[in-house]
């Protein structure tokens, strides 16, 4: 079960936050990284990307945060190839 973090503005304003565990990249492609990182409603950061990075066949070597640490959606991950 997802946690939820609430903090409160004023007494009209409520934000709640869904936290999400982060999935295990390390070893799969990119393209699987993203997708994975998608339905968790994460995105992904690629560090040092080039425009004709190939995201079928470079494989993550890396990954910040680690796999099942706990962050908030929409937030991104960082990957190295």
């Amino acid at each position: 079960m997802p946690y939820l973090e609430v903090s409160q503005g004023n007494s009209d304003e409520v934000e709640v936050k869904e936290e999400v565990d982060t999935p295990d990249l390390i070893g799969k492609s990119l393209k699987e990284a993203k997708e994975l990182l998608k339905e968790s409603g994460l995105e992904m950061q690629v560090q040092n990307a080039t425009e004709d990075l190939d995201y079928e066949n470079t494989i993550v070597k890396n990954q910040t945060p680690k796999a099942g640490i706990k962050i908030n959606k929409e937030n991104k991950v960082y990957v190295e190839y």
